[in-house]
């Protein structure tokens, strides 16, 4: 079950994330690859992931460039689903 997380909170657990950020109620990060089509294959991944968790992010896709926000709408903030979620996205290699 997840529930929504204190600023504080989130603020800890990022600390457990390179370089995610929170801000507007979600988190975020913008991930870099050589290629576009590295990008597209990371994509594809994250995608499998969200699937597994039932759980969306906001995908950007910009050239070689992509940014990830995650949030709960049904909890209208940052629950330790999205932290779980970036987690196992922090997995892809």
């Amino acid at each position: 079950m997840s529930i929504l997380l204190s600023e504080t909170k989130i603020e800890t657990s990022l600390a457990e994330l390179e370089n995610w950020q929170y801000e507007n109620k979600k988190i975020n990060k913008v991930f870099t690859f050589e290629s576009y089509m590295k990008s597209i294959d990371f994509i594809n991944a994250v995608a499998k992931i969200a699937e597994k968790f039932n759980h969306h992010p906001d995908l950007k896709v910009g050239y070689c460039k992509i940014n990830i926000e995650i949030t709960s709408h049904d909890f209208g903030g940052v629950t330790t689903s999205c932290i779980d979620l970036a987690l196992s996205i922090e997995s892809i290699k």
